[in-house]
């Protein structure tokens, strides 16, 4: 586990992940995350227009963004989603978020089994806000059922096993790693207002312990592949103070 890392001129935390994203984000004393979700998938390049367009009008820098969640056609190759993250992050270094090889924003990125959008798209974005006496607020990243840095896909739980038992073995693998992420952000579980599924199979015998990670917060089911060929399931975790809908 990395240690919480402070990007104190942004209003966060993050704790370190991989290149394309962190493990996790935690607001910083003073600040509070708010989320805003688009009414519309934007394609990636106008997402990032209109990101830079609200934090302007809230007269935030670009470096307060601490999270996104992307939206992709179908899930990527594992060649691919390399491809992807090196033109997303090149924006991150642009903005002043990636700085000396560390990537300071969380991300989930899935693939809608349902309407999907036509190119890589910004579905909600977090971002950080001057707010003193507030309850902490974070973001746990996205996690499928693979340890990421591992053999790909050798080291994939339960590699093509979507029967229940195979299941329950790859949502015990990504609760375990939401509660990692947890403990590393320094975040409590009594404070997320969101637990977010992304699979295409039956959850419905997995509740009693997806509820459990945090009761008092709401789980939402999206109907969703991860963004990797191979993988099956994913989730991720959020407190936040604000969420708001932007439309197209």
């Amino acid at each position: 586990m990395h240690e919480l890392t402070a990007f104190a001129d942004c209003g966060f935390a993050f704790l370190p992940g991989v290149f394309p994203y962190s493990q996790g984000v935690v607001a910083q004393p003073g600040f509070v995350i708010e989320r805003a979700r688009f009414a519309r998938p934007l394609p990636v390049a106008e997402g990032f227009r209109a990101i830079a367009a609200h934090l302007a009008a809230l007269d935030r820098p670009k470096t307060a963004l601490c999270a996104c969640e992307l939206r992709s056609p179908q899930p990527f190759s594992f060649a691919g989603f390399a491809d992807f993250n090196r033109g997303y992050v090149g924006v991150l270094e642009r903005w002043g978020l990636y700085r000396d090889g560390l990537n300071p924003v969380a991300r989930s990125n899935v693939a809608p089994e349902l309407d999907p959008p036509g190119e890589p798209s910004f579905h909600a974005f977090c971002y950080t806000v001057p707010r003193a006496g507030a309850a902490t607020s974070f973001v746990v990243a996205g996690s499928g059922e693979w340890p990421e840095g591992g053999r790909f896909p050798e080291d994939i739980v339960a590699r093509g096993d979507v029967s229940p038992r195979g299941l329950r073995q790859k949502a015990d693998w990504v609760l375990a790693m939401m509660r990692q992420r947890l403990t590393g952000l320094g975040a409590r579980a009594e404070d997320a207002t969101v637990t977010q599924v992304y699979t295409v199979h039956d959850i419905h015998p997995l509740m009693p312990a997806i509820a459990a990670l945090a009761p008092q917060a709401s789980v939402t089911w999206h109907y969703c592949r991860p963004p990797i060929a191979g993988l099956d399931y994913e989730m991720d975790l959020r407190g936040v103070a604000c969420e708001r809908v932007l439309a197209a």
